[in-house]
């Protein structure tokens, strides 16, 4: 009876997450985050509920299946693997059903398949050999070297301190370090060591006695069964075909080893009833940054890489000197001087160029020659992390982040940087600048791209204001498109402000040896490890002119490029007469010229000239723009994930009775690229990304258009044929420049 008891209340909450999504609970709506946080902490704090919530959930998804109810299919996915990747006490039969329903979505459209294709990958490991995924991510997110599982996680918390309050940074601070407080590398070792063991042996481990067995061993005795726990899990995963029963035998050796023969026996008999102690999943190791430097990203990204005390930094960011990194530098040579006779014949074979004697290809290697430059074959985006082949101009688009692997040869991506950043578009605007002066940079220095799988995280916090109901999302407008785009993002984090301005408001409590539930830390720990499946923005590049006969200013935006007319006047053409009979209105005479965004993408360009006061060009489209309410976000037009959409506020000038009289009007367009130069005595104020710290005056003209990958290339001329008339005739080899995309990670991506 107790049993159905707790299945049922399990049952209820599933049903409340459910319920949560459909957004047809108005009651819900002040406990939105917290159904799916309490789940967890329900199975978390008894874990023998686990296999009855996995059952639940595999209804659950069924019915949405069989219901075509896509909504729900991901969250529940998610929710499924989080639990399985913490639960002990699965059954190998619970897994194989699992592993079947991913492997029926594979059918589906994208993003559906592209998770549950991730969420097979793993559990086809997890079925051979139970334990796998707990481990790898404790190993990698609390940087307990393994020679046979190398890699490193890390979580950069960025937060601008003129942004955020101190309260909101304060509170975060002692959140996050009273958890990391609690997770020594010993407590880590034992979680291993106790979760490897429970979830291969299942009822024959004795979950009691192996708790008080590790909490009594030393540290030295500690490490022996971490490394041998470890060992047994990644030789056998790492195995073309593992076998589950020899993964089991290993562990059944380790474990009598641990607790003796004796009691090893009595935990075959069943003898210990008492309910098995949780294992927690340690939060990930976090550090928490102020954003007061530019260069701040870079920094952190290359201490992360090689530590203090193999790495001084210099006051010049160019005069890094990367102890470690420096032998491979030579592979960013893209060619190279070849010192052979020229005849291929004479060329050694490597071992990817072994050719049959008697092949053609042999035959007609006889007397060739070879040019003096040896090219390197390079993949095509070496250098473009999370890089994205589809048509130019695209300005969202999903899919899975380029993490693992080699991008060089011999080069191996074992450290992965999670980068979260806390504040409203602003901040956006400032991690946009830091993630193109990156990629510009590693143009110059590729060093940490084929070292380092960079992924972005953000979590919108914007100023408290009156009543919710009234507050403008003029700051989060892209917090808003990506609730849209995915409604688990929608309900796990764009739920968190409201929770972290409480968690401000609360008494600062010092005393960290208190066990709490940090609801916000739990949450970002679940958006850093379950968020896999990033949406791209397209990065545009503004160049600025003062003054037509000099350079440009460049500068790059994300979300958003405001234009205002200054009162002042250019102080060349201040005192120039005025025009007779000339009335002088509001606004200023401007001069746009832009490339007409259409489907077809053929080029139209479309030149006006127009009196205004003030454009408004917006990178992230708003609910009108994509299409009625009733509609969800994938069925919007395609056009507004394409381009700008340019606001005009044009002035229109009427004559009457009273005589001239002026009036306003918006126009709306889209574009790909734009240019808007004054026609007259009126000097133009640009605002980037809402920030006021952004703010260009006296500007004369100015350009738009998408920023380009910095390692891009050009447009190369070569000569290709010989004319009748004997001219030679130039070819141009047409490379078209890539745009910069900068990724956010979601849950699901854009829902298709």
């Amino acid at each position: 009876m107790e049993s159905s008891d707790a299945e049922m209340d399990l049952q209820r909450s599933v049903q409340a997450v459910l319920r949560e999504l459909s957004a047809q609970a108005p009651a819900l709506q002040s406990n939105q985050g917290m159904w799916r946080w309490s789940l967890h902490k329900k199975v978390e704090r008894d874990p023998g509920r686990n296999p009855a919530l996995v059952r639940i959930l595999l209804r659950e998804l069924e019915k949405a299946e069989s219901e075509d109810l896509w909504h729900v299919i991901i969250p529940l996915l998610h929710t499924l693997m989080y639990t399985l990747t913490k639960a002990t006490g699965i059954t190998e039969e619970l897994y194989r059903k699992t592993y079947a329903f991913c492997t029926r979505l594979l059918t589906l459209p994208t993003p559906y398949c592209t998770v549950a294709l991730d969420c097979a990958i793993r559990l086809k490991t997890e079925i051979a050999v139970p334990g796998t995924l707990y481990q790898r991510t404790v190993l990698a997110e609390q940087n307990l070297m393994s020679e046979l599982y190398p890699y490193q996680e890390r979580v950069f918390l960025f937060v601008d301190p003129e942004l955020v309050s101190a309260s909101v940074c304060s509170a975060l601070l002692l959140e996050i370090e009273a958890a990391q407080e609690q997770q020594t590398p010993e407590a880590c070792m034992r979680h291993v060591v106790s979760h490897a063991l429970q979830a291969a042996l299942g009822e024959a481990c004795q979950p009691g006695a192996l708790h008080r067995k590790l909490q009594a061993s030393s540290r030295r005795v500690l490490e022996h069964y971490f490394h041998s726990v470890v060992t047994a899990v990644e030789q056998m995963a790492g195995e073309a075909s593992p076998s589950r029963a020899e993964h089991l035998e290993r562990l059944e050796e380790i474990y009598c080893s641990l607790l003796g023969p004796a009691a090893a026996a009595r935990g075959r008999c069943g003898s210990d009833q008492d309910r098995p102690p949780s294992i927690p999943l340690p939060s990930p190791y976090i550090t928490f940054h102020l954003w007061t430097d530019q260069e701040q990203l870079w920094k952190e990204l290359v201490l992360f890489l090689c530590p203090q005390s193999q790495l001084r930094l210099s006051a010049d960011l160019e005069a890094l000197d990367l102890q470690g990194l420096g032998p491979d530098r030579d592979l960013v040579r893209v060619s190279m001087l070849s010192t052979d006779s020229g005849i291929e014949r004479d060329l050694p074979l490597g071992a990817d160029e072994l050719l049959n004697p008697s092949s053609p290809e042999m035959e007609r290697a006889g007397l060739q020659r070879k040019g003096g430059i040896k090219k390197r074959v390079w993949p095509p985006d070496f250098s473009m992390p999370g890089s994205w082949d589809g048509p130019p101009g695209l300005h969202r688009r999903t899919g899975r982040p380029s993490g693992d692997g080699e991008l060089l040869p011999g080069v191996s991506r074992v450290h992965t940087a999670r980068v979260l950043v806390l504040g409203d578009d602003r901040m956006l605007g400032r991690l946009a600048q830091a993630y193109h002066r990156l990629r510009k940079r590693e143009t110059q220095k590729f060093c940490l791209t084929p070292r380092l799988s960079l992924q972005l995280y953000y979590i919108p916090v914007l100023a408290p204001q009156e009543p919710t109901g009234s507050r403008t999302p003029e700051l989060g407008e892209l917090a808003t498109f990506l609730g849209r785009a995915d409604p688990w993002y929608e309900s796990t984090v764009n739920t968190l402000c409201s929770a972290i301005h409480k968690l401000a408001e609360m008494p600062l409590c010092l005393d960290t040896a208190r066990t709490v539930d940090p609801f916000i830390l739990d949450v970002i720990t679940y958006y850093v490890r379950m968020g896999t499946q990033p949406i791209y923005f397209q990065i545009y590049v503004v160049k600025i002119f003062s003054d037509l006969s000099r350079d440009s200013t460049e500068d790059i935006f994300l979300t958003e490029l405001k234009v205002k007319i200054q009162d002042s006047k250019s102080p060349k053409e201040g005192t120039s007469p005025r025009r007779r009979g000339a009335t002088e209105g509001p606004g200023a005479e401007l001069s746009i010229c832009y490339q007409k965004a259409l489907l077809s993408h053929r080029p139209r360009e479309v030149t006006v000239s127009l009196r205004a006061t003030g454009l408004v060009l917006k990178a992230i489209p708003d609910r009108d723009t994509e299409g009625s309410p009733d509609c969800p976000p994938a069925a919007a037009p395609v056009m507004a994930h394409t381009c700008l959409n340019v606001s005009v506020t044009e002035v229109v000038k009427s004559s009457n009775l009273a005589g001239r009289t002026f009036s306003t009007v918006t126009n709306t367009f889209r574009t790909s690229s734009i240019q808007i130069q004054s026609q007259d005595q009126r000097l133009l104020m640009l605002l980037l990304d809402k920030d006021n710290r952004r703010t260009f005056r006296d500007v004369v003209r100015f350009e738009v258009g998408p920023c380009p990958e910095p390692c891009s290339r050009t447009q190369k001329p070569k000569m290709s044929w010989t004319t009748s008339h004997g001219q030679k005739e130039m070819e141009t080899t047409q490379a078209t420049s890539k745009p910069l995309l900068m990724p956010i990670n979601t849950f699901s991506g854009i829902i298709q």
